[in-house]
C-alpha cells in the first residue's frame, strides 16, 4: 500500500460525540474515550492548523479553542461560523462529524467560503492520518482485525489499518467496528486525496487529462468527486478506443476501479454520482434506504425515464460502464454471486490475464454456462445476473467494443434511438442485411454481446422485444410461464400470422438472426443436445466459441445426423466393409432440431450457412423474393444456375424437406385443412419418411384444398424432379437400383425414365428375374402417377410444348392433367416437337393406362365403386336387388337407411395395364358413368389414329403388320403419326377374306377391325 503524509492529530473526541453505544456491550465511546485520554492532544494549544498536504497554500488559522470546554469544535471555528449557522441545524453543532456530513453534503450550487473548505480538508485529512487514529480501530476492531489477516499485517504506525478496514467493511461483522468504519469511509470518500495512495498514483494522469487541481485553493475541496468521476471518464474512453484517448497509467487504473468498488454499497459514497442523482433518488428512490447498492439498482432501472435528469442519466452510465469492465463495482452482483463465482472456479483462470477474468461479461458467461449445464446457481445470483443481462441489451454503450467497431453503423443508420435497446436492435437490423452491409468487426461485437446477456434464456431481457410482443405473448402465449425460454420459441410459431403485429415480428426476426448464428443460445436446444453435439460435432463449452467453426456449423452438424435412419445408424455401426460408424441423434435433440428447422424455414436469414453460401445468388436470382418464403423458393427455382457452395446447400435443405416436409411451416400451414380432412393419420406420426408430402399431392384436388397450399405442394413436385433424391422414399426405395443401372443420372426424371424403361424392356422380354427390385418397382409407379397429373413436371414435354400451350391452351389451369389434354385436343395445331413429345406420352399412357391421369380421374368411380347395392325385403324385386348408380349413391342411404349398401366395382380384376380395355367392355352398361363413357369414346377414337397407340392390335398383328402393310411404315418417319393408315390397311385385307396371322377379335373390346 502506498505510504500516506503523516499528519498530526487534530482532535481525536470529535469521533466521542458521533458514536452511539448498544445496551449490554461495551461502547465505542468508551473504547475511544479510554484511547483519547492517553493522547497529547497538542492541536488546543496551537494557533495554526498544520499547513495543507503536498506544499500548498497555507491553512488559514483556527480560532482558538474556547475556555469553557477541553473539546474542539468545528462550529466554533470562525472559517466556519457563518456557513455552519446558515447551512445546518443547531442540534448538530456540538458534532464535529455531523457537522462535516452537513457541509459536505450541501446542495451543488450552495457554496460556502474557501476557508472553511480548507479548515475542512486538514480535519478530515488529520482524522484519516494520524496514527495515533489507529489505537483507535485497535480497540473498536480489535476481533475484526485478528480475522481479517490483510489487516493484520499492516505496518502500524503509520496509517495504513485504517484504510485497511476501510477496504474489507464488507467482511465486518463487530457491530461498534462496522459502526465506526462506515463513520471514516463516508469521510475518506468525500475526497479522493483522503484514499491513501490515490494521489500518488494518479497525480500525472489527472493532470494529463485537466481532471482539476491536486492542490488546495484551486478547486472547491467537497466538488473533487468530480476528480474522480473525470478519470472514471478518462479510463472509458480509453476501453472504447476514442480518438484522443489518454493512456491511463496500470496503477492509476487499478487505484480507479478499486475506489469504484469501494463505494459500491453505498451511492453516498460516489460523490459525484451522489451529488448529479441527488434530486433523481428523491423523485425515483424515495423509499430505496441506502446500502448494499440498492439505490444503484434503482437508479439504473429508472435510467431511462423521461424524468431522469441527464447528469444523472450521465453518471450512472459511467458507473455501468465500469461494471462491464469489473464486475466488482457492483455490490449486490459480488455479494449474491460470489459462492458461485468461487464453486464453479469462475474467478481462477490461470490462462486468462486478471483485467478480463474481472470483466462482467467473463461472470456472466462463466456463470451462465453452469446454468446451461444444469449446475446450481442461487437464485439471488441468477436475479442479479438478469438485471445486468438486461441492462446490457438496453444500453449499446456500455459495451466498448460496440461503440468502438459500430461507431460508423450507429451514425449512419441508428443515431438518435439510444434508450431502451433500440439503437442495438437497430444494429441488429443492419447486421441481418436490412439496412446496408455492417463491418465484420461489429458484427461479431454484436454477436458476442447477445450471447453475454443470453436473451434468448429469458426474453424480458431484451426491453425492446418484450415491450414489442406482450400483445402478442398475453394473446398466443397465455400458456407459457412467464420468463420461460419457450416464449420465443412461441413466438416464431405465431410468425407471419394474424397474431402477430408489426413491431414484434421485427424484433423477434432482429434477435433470432444472432440467436441461429450460435446453437448455444437457444437453452432448451443446448440443453438437449449438448451431449449429442459433443459426441458428434466436437463442440466445447458453453462459454468456449472456436474461431474456426463457423457460424451455424454445430446445428448443421446436428440436424444432418437428426435426419440419419435407425437403419442407416445400425448398418453404420455393424458393417465392418462400410469403414467408418454412422450415429444418430438421441430423441430428445432430433425433436429440438426439427423445431428449429421448423422455424428457420420462415426466414432464409436465419439459417446462417445458406445465407453465407448463397449471398451472391440471392442478390443475384432473388432480389425481389421479399415474402416469407420466397428466397428459398427462388434459390430452388435457379437451383442449376447457382454457384457450388449454394447448390449443395440448398440441395440439402430440400433433400431434408422431402423427408420431412413439416419442415415447410408456412406450407403447413397453408395445408392444414386438407392435412386434418385427408392426412392427419401420417402428419400425427413424429417421423415423417416423406409419407406426408405423398398424401397431399394424392389430395391435391380435394375440396379442402386451397390455392396456396396447391402451388406449394406443385412447387415442392417442381423442385423434386430436379433431383430424385429430392424424393426421399423415392431415393430409399431405388438408390440402390439407380447405383446399378442408372449411375451418373441426377435429375429425377431421367431416373424415373430409365428406370421405368428397364422395367418396361423387362417386362416386355418375359425376363425371369426384373432387373428392378421389388420396392423401387412400386414407389417408381407412385412417382411416374404423379408425374402425369401436371404438365409441368414432365420437364421435357414442358419445354417443347411451352409455346404451343401459350397459344392453344393459355386458359387452362395447371394440375389435374388438364393442359396435357388440351394439348391433345389440339394434336393437329401443334408444333412439330411439340406433337412428337405428345405423340410419344399417348403412346405410353396406352400401354399402361394407370398413367392416363385424365382417364383414371373421369373413371375413378367406376373403377373403384361403381354402384350400391341397398339390400332389404321391401327393395327385393323378383329376387333381384336394387341397384344405384355411384353418382347418384346417395339414393342409397336415402331410401333404405336401415340397410346395408354394398359398393360394387368395374374391372376389379383387370390389371391395370388393360384397364383400358376393361372400361372399353363395360362402356355401354346401364351403370357406366356419362362422363367416363364420353372419356372412353375419346380414347377409342385417339387409338384408330395410329396402330402404336393400341397395344392390344399391335400384339396381335405384330406379323401381319409388316407383311400386309409395309410400303405404309417405309414412307413414315419416326416423328409423325400414321393417320390411321395401318389400321385401314389391316381392314381391307380382313375385307378381303385374307386371313391375317393370329388375328382374333379381342373379348375386351367392341371394336371391329
Amino acid at each position: 500500500m502506498a505510504a500516506c503524509r503523516r499528519v498530526p492529530l487534530l482532535l481525536l473526541m470529535s469521533v466521542l460525540l458521533y458514536m452511539h453505544p448498544i445496551r449490554g456491550q461495551k461502547s465505542a465511546n468508551s473504547v475511544i474515550a479510554n484511547t483519547a485520554v492517553r493522547v497529547n492532544i497538542q492541536a488546543q494549544n496551537q494557533a495554526a492548523v498544520p499547513a495543507a498536504v503536498n506544499g500548498g497554500s497555507p491553512v488559514v488559522a483556527a480560532s482558538p479553542p474556547r475556555r469553557r470546554t477541553s473539546v474542539w469544535k468545528l462550529a466554533e471555528e470562525g472559517a466556519c461560523r457563518e456557513d455552519l449557522t446558515r447551512l445546518c441545524p443547531k442540534h448538530s453543532w456540538n458534532n464535529n462529524l455531523a457537522v462535516l456530513e452537513c457541509l459536505q453534503d450541501r446542495k451543488e450550487e450552495t457554496e460556502i467560503a474557501a476557508d472553511c473548505n480548507h479548515l475542512l480538508w486538514n480535519y478530515k485529512l488529520n482524522l484519516t492520518t494520524d496514527p495515533k487514529f489507529e489505537s483507535v480501530a485497535v480497540e473498536v476492531c480489535k476481533t475484526t482485525i485478528t480475522d481479517i489477516k490483510e489487516c493484520a499485517a499492516e505496518e502500524r504506525g503509520k496509517g495504513y489499518l485504517v484504510s485497511c478496514l476501510v477496504d474489507h467493511r464488507g467482511n465486518i461483522t463487530e457491530y461498534q467496528c462496522n459502526q465506526y468504519i462506515t463513520k471514516m469511509t463516508s469521510i475518506v470518500f468525500s475526497d479522493y486525496r483522503l484514499i491513501c495512495g490515490f494521489m500518488d498514483n494518479c497525480r500525472e494522469d489527472i493532470n494529463s487529462l485537466h481532471c482539476g487541481s491536486i492542490s488546495t485553493g484551486e478547486k472547491d475541496v467537497h466538488s473533487q468527486g468530480e476528480v474522480i468521476a473525470c478519470l472514471e471518464k478518462g479510463l472509458v474512453r480509453e476501453a472504447e478506443e476514442q480518438p484522443g484517448a489518454h493512456a491511463i497509467r496500470p496503477d492509476c487504473k487499478k487505484a480507479i476501479m478499486r475506489v469504484a468498488e469501494l463505494s459500491s454499497d453505498d451511492f453516498h459514497l460516489d460523490r459525484y454520482l451522489y451529488f448529479s442523482c441527488r434530486e433523481d433518488r428523491e423523485r425515483f428512490c424515495e423509499n430505496t434506504p441506502a446500502g448494499e447498492g440498492r439505490v444503484y439498482k434503482c437508479l439504473f432501472n429508472h435510467k431511462f425515464e423521461e424524468a431522469m435528469s441527464e447528469k444523472c442519466r450521465e453518471a450512472l452510465t459511467t458507473r455501468q460502464k465500469l461494471i462491464t469492465q469489473d464486475y466488482k463495482v457492483s455490490y449486490s452482483l459480488a455479494k449474491a454471486c460470489k459462492t458461485d463465482l468461487r464453486k464453479y472456479r469462475c474467478s481462477v483462470d490461470t490462462n486468462m490475464p486478471r483485467a478480463r477474468e474481472a470483466r462482467l461479461s467473463y461472470l456472466l458467461l462463466c456463470l451462465e454456462s453452469a446454468v446451461h449445464r444444469g449446475r446450481t446457481v442461487s437464485g439471488e445470483c441468477q436475479g442479479e445476473m438478469l438485471d445486468y443481462r438486461r441492462m446490457l441489451m438496453e444500453d449499446f454503450s456500455l459495451s466498448p467494443e460496440i461503440v468502438l467497431h459500430c461507431r460508423g453503423e450507429i451514425e449512419a443508420h441508428c443515431s438518435g434511438l439510444h434508450r431502451k435497446g433500440r439503437t442495438l436492435h437497430c444494429l441488429m437490423r443492419v447486421g441481418r442485411g436490412d439496412m446496408g452491409t455492417i463491418d465484420n468487426l461489429c458484427q461479431k461485437a454484436l454477436q458476442t454481446l447477445i450471447q453475454e446477456a443470453d436473451p434468448g434464456a429469458d426474453y424480458r431481457i431484451d426491453r425492446a422485444l418484450n415491450e414489442a410482443c406482450e400483445s402478442v405473448i398475453q394473446t398466443a402465449c397465455k400458456h407459457i410461464r412467464n420468463g420461460d425460454p419457450m416464449i420465443l420459441s412461441c413466438l416464431m410459431e405465431h410468425l407471419y400470422t394474424e397474431k402477430m403485429v408489426e413491431d414484434c415480428e421485427h424484433r423477434l426476426l432482429e434477435l433470432q438472426y444472432f440467436i441461429a448464428r450460435d446453437w448455444k443460445l437457444d437453452p432448451i436446444l443446448y440443453k438437449k443436445c449438448q451431449g449429442d453435439a459433443s459426441r458428434l460435432c466436437h463442440t466445447h463449452g458453453w462459454n468456449e466459441t472456436s474461431e474456426m467453426m463457423p457460424p451455424g456449423a454445430i446445428f448443421s452438424c446436428l440436424y444432418r445426423h437428426a435426419y440419419r435412419t435407425e437403419e442407416q445408424g445400425r448398418r453404420g455401426n455393424a458393417g465392418e466393409e462400410t469403414g467408418r460408424r454412422v450415429f444418430i441423434l438421441s430423441r430428445d435433440c432430433k425433436v429440438e432440431v426439427q423445431r428449429i428447422l421448423h422455424q428457420r424455414a420462415l426466414d432464409v436469414k436465419l439459417d446462417p450457412e445458406l445465407q453465407r453460401r448463397c449471398m451472391t445468388d440471392l442478390g443475384k436470382w432473388c432480389s425481389e423474393k421479399t415474402e416469407s418464403g420466397q428466397e428459398l423458393e427462388c434459390l430452388q427455382d435457379h437451383l442449376e444456375e447457382l454457384v457450388s457452395e449454394c447448390r449443395d446447400v440448398v440441395g440439402n435443405l430440400t433433400e431434408l424437406a422431402s423427408e420431412d416436409i413439416q419442415i415447410e411451416t408456412l406450407l403447413m400451414r397453408a395445408c392444414e385443412p386438407v392435412i386434418q380432412s385427408h392426412c392427419h393419420e401420417v402428419a400425427d406420426n413424429q417421423i415423417d419418411t416423406g409419407d406426408l408430402m405423398e398424401c397431399l399431392v394424392q389430395n391435391k384436388h380435394q375440396k379442402e384444398m386451397n390455392d396456396k397450399c396447391a402451388v406449394g405442394v406443385t412447387h415442392f413436385q417442381l423442385v423434386q424432379i430436379k433431383d430424385f433424391r429430392f424424393s426421399y422414399k423415392f431415393k430409399m426405395a431405388c438408390k440402390e437400383d439407380v447405383l446399378k443401372l442408372c449411375p451418373n443420372i441426377k435429375k429425377k426424371v431421367d431416373v424415373v425414365l430409365c428406370l421405368s424403361t428397364t422395367v418396361r424392356n423387362d417386362t416386355l422380354q418375359d425376363v425371369k428375374e426384373q432387373r428392378v427390385s421389388v420396392k423401387c418397382r412400386k414407389q417408381l409407379r407412385v412417382e411416374e402417377l404423379e408425374m402425369s397429373e401436371d404438365v409441368r413436371l414432365e420437364p421435357e414435354l414442358y419445354d417443347s410444348c411451352k409455346q404451343d400451350i401459350g397459344r392453344l391452351c393459355q386458359n387452362v389451369a395447371f394440375g389435374n392433367a388438364q393442359v396435357i389434354e388440351c394439348l391433345k385436343e389440339n394434336k393437329r395445331q401443334l408444333t412439330q416437337r411439340c406433337h412428337h413429345r405428345v405423340f410419344k406420352l399417348q403412346e405410353v399412357e396406352m400401354m399402361d393406362p394407370e398413367l392416363d391421369f385424365q382417364l383414371m380421374r373421369v373413371c375413378k368411380q367406376m373403377i373403384r365403386c361403381v354402384y350400391f347395392i341397398c339390400i332389404d325385403a321391401i327393395h327385393l324385386i323378383d329376387n333381384e336387388e336394387q341397384r344405384f348408380t355411384s353418382y347418384a349413391a346417395f339414393i342409397c342411404v336415402s331410401e333404405c337407411p336401415s340397410v346395408v349398401c354394398v359398393c360394387q366395382r368395374f374391372c376389379t380384376e383387370a390389371d391395370a395395364k388393360n384397364m383400358l380395355q376393361c372400361l372399353k367392355q363395360n362402356k355401354n352398361s346401364e351403370l357406366m358413368d356419362p362422363k367416363c363413357k364420353q372419356m372412353i369414346t375419346k380414347r377409342q377414337i385417339t387409338q384408330n389414329t395410329d396402330y402404336r397407340l393400341n397395344p392390344v392390335l399391335r400384339k396381335s398383328c405384330k406379323a401381319d403388320i409388316p407383311k400386309f402393310c409395309q410400303n405404309i411404315l417405309n414412307k413414315a418417319t419416326g416423328d409423325s403419326e400414321l393417320e390411321g393408315q395401318v389400321v385401314s390397311c389391316l381392314k381391307l385385307k380382313y375385307a378381303d377374306q385374307v386371313r391375317l396371322h393370329m388375328f382374333t377379335v379381342s373379348p375386351y373390346t367392341d371394336q371391329k377391325y
